[in-house]
């Protein structure tokens, strides 16, 4: 946090930005690290220094869980001062970031503090953190699966109407499994769990494409057709360690589910299975000193939790509709 502080400290708009310091450096050096990635509407590219629009976010969620664990353990004026900065990123960022008219987050502002223009993945991963006002959640959920961002394999990097989109892109236009995990996640965090549960769907589909039945690190983001499966990217790495770990996320978002450990709680919020999912068993799921096996199943009423195990103690699962 301190590097954090310091670094959004010496920036004139309070963000964390990137400048390469060295010619063999990389251009940009946020997840979408191609140098093509951060781009304007018209295609040029972005002068540094760069403010991505997800990092401001993760930047929020740090400063918000400083707030709660300084609250949790007693040091309130600390919790109350965390909690005023990420208030005021908040604000800051809504003002900045948002474009009204495309119902979206810019992808970054550039080094004259210039909007980039661009529908991206980065915006939908902004909702996990909880930066995004509860009055444009719902509309940027819904901008993220619309047909030019959803292609039926995933949410893609870029907008297929964005000027540099190419679905053979590493970057611009390509299906990440781990990028639309956080997204799913962020669509659950607003209430979303039933489109949480339509990028799972999409994503295993596309893993029963393959031989191995893999989600790979990212494939090529050309619309779903009937007979064929996702195109591959020719040098994806296969396994990847973020991607195997997105199936649990999206699994997660798709549920609703949530631990407090401290509460010691399981909470269910909007729970919405797969489509293809009727029955679902969950083994080993650990609050605390306690072990949790759960059974879900399907039906036209919806997802219900059909028989609760514990081993080691008791714990207390919620259930929201």
């Amino acid at each position: 946090m301190r590097w954090i502080e310091t670094r959004t400290g010496s920036d004139s708009r309070g963000y964390l930005c990137y400048a390469r310091c060295s010619t063999s450096g990389l251009i940009n050096q946020g997840w979408k690290d191609s140098h093509d990635a951060i781009f304007h509407e018209d295609g040029t590219l972005a002068e540094p220094p760069v403010a991505p629009a997800e990092v401001q976010a993760y930047v929020y969620a740090a400063r918000q869980g400083m707030a709660y664990l300084a609250r949790h353990f007693g040091y309130i004026p600390e919790a109350e001062r965390w909690a005023a900065a990420a208030s005021a990123l908040q604000e800051r960022f809504d003002h900045d970031f948002w474009m009204d008219e495309d119902d979206c987050y810019a992808l970054a502002l550039d080094g004259d503090q210039r909007p980039c223009r661009v529908i991206t993945s980065n915006a939908g991963q902004c909702l996990f953190t909880g930066i995004t006002k509860e009055s444009k959640a719902a509309r940027l959920i819904s901008r993220c699966l619309r047909e030019d961002m959803f292609c039926g394999w995933g949410i893609r990097t870029v907008s297929a109407l964005a000027r540099r989109y190419n679905p053979m892109s590493y970057h611009n236009g390509s299906v990440w499994p781990h990028d639309n995990a956080l997204m799913a996640l962020g669509f659950a965090r607003f209430g979303a769990s039933d489109r949480a549960s339509q990028v799972l769907s999409a994503l295993l589909d596309a893993a029963t494409t393959t031989d191995d039945r893999r989600l790979p690190e990212l494939y090529c983001g050309f619309s779903r057709t009937r007979h064929h499966g996702p195109v591959p990217y020719p040098v994806a790495c296969k396994p990847q360690a973020w991607s195997a770990g997105s199936v649990f996320l999206l699994l997660q978002a798709a549920l609703g589910l949530s631990v407090d450990g401290w509460r010691g709680t399981i909470i269910f919020d909007r729970m919405a299975s797969p489509q293809d999912i009727d029955r679902l068993e969950i083994r080993g799921l650990q609050i605390r000193d306690v072990r949790v096996d759960l059974i879900i199943n399907r039906g036209r009423g919806g997802a219900t939790i059909e028989r609760v195990d514990t081993r080691g103690g008791h714990v207390e699962i919620i259930v929201r509709q």
